[in-house]
């Protein structure tokens, strides 16, 4: 049964039992502050087990893209390593929100899975939980009653807390989980020792493929449990060792989820992988198997989340996907022998096979593909760089045990990987200390904890239900009451409180939009608001102390400068993004955006950098629209499917419902609920300062609006009189500037030809100087030039004497700079490299460079470190 199949078999039986079927939500999650990455099924359901909002249906189905390489589900280091684990994977699930429970969740399992898939009864074990009396939670009597009427009890097995109590994290709902379990292995093998033995052992071919978890209880801050108002189903399974269990295979990697992009890795990189049916392969060859599923894995991760919105970087979520990137290139890089981009190849392949089910990542394809190239590109560069830099070490190191802080130096500065560090250092006879490494990683680790630490204790609900609503769009004053309360305690923010307020007007950060600041003022006290966020559905308000009297009325004040500031900025983007797609091509799509009272920051999918003039017809379009007065056009509550019909663009990696809000100025038509102006009058003038790449395929505008556009001219016109000023306040500015260019062009040819003279006469004078050292005309010398100049003359010298080594220095500005000239039959004839003549002699002045064989050029810090530098060239002959 193909993978395809299985999945469409299992929505549509769940969709026969009632069940409404939702599209994945992105795999980066953009609104919950908790997470970077959809980590679980449950994940975009938060809000509904909390009880902070309500589902379309009580009973929804769905197969979720899930990401897990950080935090307490970390996969990374498994990957590769075995033939389960996974980044991304998909994860079945269906949910019951305070509708039907156990007995349904369990008995629709055992039908899917022994009537629809035809799944050997024989070869499934279940687990159940067995209770724990210290939380005063009773065996799970229910479920094995349940599970008894389908399988002997020899096969029902008793699941401690680790095993079988399903938590959301420290806090929050949670219960007991019935988990199915599948022995895939042969008969022989199944009859030498029992399935049971092997269930939670880590067994490769023993592994749990479904978890019914029952939300019954909630998580309080002190780690006791209270029930919950309503009993959930929360399921989930692997699709991908579901379909290793289908298609009779015992490896995840042997299913044709994988096999195309293993197919695509071995036409590519001329190796082979070797399925897991083929036992006692060779060191080497379990080496590659390794690097190739390491390779199919992390692109499918990457991808996705690129498709989802989130490029590669070197801070939270973006520095996550450039980690899993790395990782494969690495693997790639070491035991493949890939020296040049190769990952990028695969996104086809992926496209092709995903697309129907996952239509983002075919119509991002183009996008993705250009990424993944760059990145590629951009870390195998620093991979050539990190093997400078280990030869440095390897130079400093006395004995043959390089210092584990250095190796861990090279990791943390410039990703340089553990592993590959090693294998390099073996082959040079060397070894590090992975105890000195060891100790600087969990030193790291600790202050990265310390540094994202977060206590957060339960909520004071002041009143009960769900009574929160947001009037911010109509409202910037409203009378209020205090509906819950929590303390949070970080190692970055300190002690900080979040409010929840009964109908507020503070604009929750969303949407690219920072969160709004204010106050709330009762009769007695002011309590400033220093940011809005929304989470699991609740708008937050941040403040560093409470009110002294909690259920007093509030009046709370958003900062309306502030907020108009940001309005007019978030507007603009909307024209501008229109004007883009219009200028630049209908290709232009956002993908990302930043807007605060200050400036907008929009990032968007272009090949080519944007022209001067491009950017002036930009900014023509978008002053004619704010100059047009067009009127905000707000539909509050639309079907999304007629807001798309009405022409609204619609963002990849955003999660939208059924009803949307959708925003028009004009021809400018767009899903948003952010904050606008109420006519683009409002905006004044809008202004582009800058605009450049922010990775393949995407660039970066900064644009400023209002009163900082009038503080942009005005420096504009204070640094032109200042510029007048200085020429002494002619009557034509620009003919003076002008005036002095041209002096400036004249005087920089007379320093050439003087610098060509005197290169010309230290030329002669140095033809004197060479040694004849065993056949080889040797020169080592510091002179007195430029940078470029020293170039030049050591090519110059170079090429007019035969079988030639050159070897010249000279200090520029207080910085050392060396060159090295070594004739193309040396080169040939003796081995003899420039490139490495500078990385060894550019130690002795604390700097680095490269070049090609027969010439290259290197730069440092240490100007007293020339004279042993030259006194060193001779070594090379």
């Amino acid at each position: 049964m193909k993978s395809k199949d299985i999945r469409k078999a299992y929505l549509q039986f769940f969709e026969s039992k009632g069940h409404l079927i939702v599209p994945s939500a992105p795999i980066v999650l953009k609104d919950d502050p908790t997470l970077m990455f959809n980590n679980s099924g449950m994940a975009q359901f938060k809000e509904y087990f909390l009880g902070n909002g309500t589902p379309k249906s009580k009973r929804i189905a769905d197969t979720q893209k899930c990401l897990r390489v950080s935090g307490k589900h970390n996969d990374l280091e498994d990957v590769g390593f075995d033939t389960y684990h996974h980044t991304m994977f998909e994860m079945l699930g269906n949910w019951s929100f305070g509708d039907y429970f156990k007995k349904e969740a369990l008995d629709w399992a055992w039908e899917f899975l022994t009537e629809v898939l035809k799944i050997d009864k024989d070869r499934l074990y279940v687990s159940v939980f067995e209770g724990n009396s210290a939380e005063n939670v009773p065996f799970d009597q229910e479920a094995w009653d349940i599970w008894k009427q389908y399988i002997p009890e020899d096969r029902i097995i008793l699941g401690n807390k680790k095993d079988n109590f399903w938590e959301m994290g420290d806090q929050g709902p949670c219960g007991p989980c019935s988990e199915i379990h599948i022995d895939i292995r042969s008969d022989a093998e199944r009859a030498a020792v029992s399935g049971r033995d092997l269930v939670n052992a880590d067994h490769p071919q023993v592994v749990e493929i479904w978890n019914n978890v029952f939300m019954e209880f909630n998580r309080k801050a002190d780690g006791s449990l209270e029930k919950l108002p309503a009993q959930h189903v929360d399921t989930g399974m692997g699709f991908e060792r579901l379909c290793m269990a289908m298609q009779n295979v015992t490896s995840n990697y042997d299913t044709d989820v994988f096999t195309p992009l293993i197919a695509k890795t071995e036409d590519i990189t001329g190796l082979k992988y070797t399925s897991n049916e083929i036992k006692n392969v060779s060191e080497e060859q379990n080496k590659t198997n390794i690097a190739i599923r390491v390779i199919v894995d992390h692109v499918r991760a990457v991808a996705f989340a690129i498709a989802d919105g989130q490029l590669p970087s070197n801070t939270g979520a973006g520095y996550v996907i450039r980690r899993i990137l790395r990782r494969a290139i690495r693997y790639g890089f070491t035991f493949l022998g890939t020296k040049e981009p190769f990952i990028y190849k695969l996104v086809e392949v992926l496209a092709n096979q995903m697309g129907e089910f996952f239509p983002e990542i075919k119509s991002q394809q183009q996008l993705v593909t250009n990424v993944i190239r760059e990145e590629e590109a951009s870390f195998l560069r620093t991979l050539d760089q990190g093997l400078q830099l280990l030869d440095k070490v390897v130079a400093e190191t006395s004995g043959n045990e390089v210092s584990g802080a250095k190796v861990f130096e090279l990791y943390d500065t410039f990703g340089f990987p553990k592993d590959l560090t090693a294998l390099i250092l073996k082959e040079k006879g060397y070894s590090f200390n992975e105890d000195d490494f060891e100790s600087e990683l969990q030193k790291q680790k600790a202050r990265s904890r310390a540094a994202s630490e977060v206590s957060t204790e339960d909520w004071k609900v002041l009143i009960p239900g769900n009574v929160e609503t947001f009037v911010g769009y109509d409202q910037t004053e409203n009378e209020v009451k205090i509906t819950r309360i929590r303390k949070v305690d970080s190692k970055k923010d300190g002690i900080l409180y979040q409010i929840v307020l009964d109908a507020t007007p503070f604009y929750p950060e969303g949407g690219g939009q920072v969160g709004d600041k204010g106050t709330l003022v009762s009769a007695n006290e002011t309590i400033d608001i220093i940011d809005t966020k929304k989470e699991n559905n609740l708008i937050l308000h941040f403040a560093k102390q409470l009110p002294e009297n909690i259920e007093a009325s509030f009046v709370a004040k958003v900062n309306t400068d502030l907020r108009t500031s940001t309005s007019k900025n978030h507007s603009a983007t909307h024209l501008m993004h229109l004007a883009l797609r219009t200028i630049l091509g209908t290709h232009v799509e956002q993908k990302g955006s930043l807007v605060n009272p200050n400036y907008l920051r929009f990032d968007f999918s272009h090949f080519s950098k944007v022209s001067d003039e491009e950017i002036k017809q930009v900014e023509a379009s978008v002053n004619a629209q704010i100059e047009a007065q067009l009127q905000l056009v707000e539909h509050r509550n639309i079907p999304i499917k007629e807001a798309l019909e009405k022409g609204a663009m619609a963002l990849f990696g955003e999660k939208y419902g059924d009803s949307v809000r959708m925003i028009e100025f004009g021809e400018s038509k767009e899903l948003c609920g952010g904050i606008h102006v109420k006519n683009t009058a409002d905006i004044w003038h809008f202004k582009i300062i800058s605009e450049g790449a922010v990775a393949a395929g995407i660039r970066r505008v900064e644009a400023i609006t209002g009163d900082a556009v009038k503080d942009f001219y005005n420096n504009q016109e204070n640094t032109l009189a200042e510029i007048a000023a200085t020429l002494k306040n002619p009557q034509d500015v620009l003919k003076s500037v002008t005036s002095l260019q041209e002096d400036n062009a004249k005087m920089k040819k007379q320093i050439e030809l003087f610098l060509k003279e005197k290169v010309d006469g230290l030329k002669n004078n140095l033809l004197t100087e060479f040694q004849d050292i065993n056949g080889i005309n040797f020169l080592s010398k510091q002179v007195d030039l430029s940078m470029s100049a020293t170039k030049d003359l050591a090519l110059a010298l170079g090429v007019f004497k035969p079988n030639s080594f050159v070897f010249l220095a000279s200090i520029e500005d207080n910085a050392p700079n060396i060159h090295c000239y070594i004739s193309k039959e040396l080169v040939a004839e003796k081995s003899i490299n420039a490139g490495n003549v500078i990385r060894e002699l550019g130690k002795y002045i604390e700097g680095n460079g490269g070049g090609q064989p027969f010439f290259a050029s290197g730069k440092g810090k240490n100007a007293a470190g020339i004279t042993e530098a030259l006194e060193k060239a001779k070594q090379f002959l």
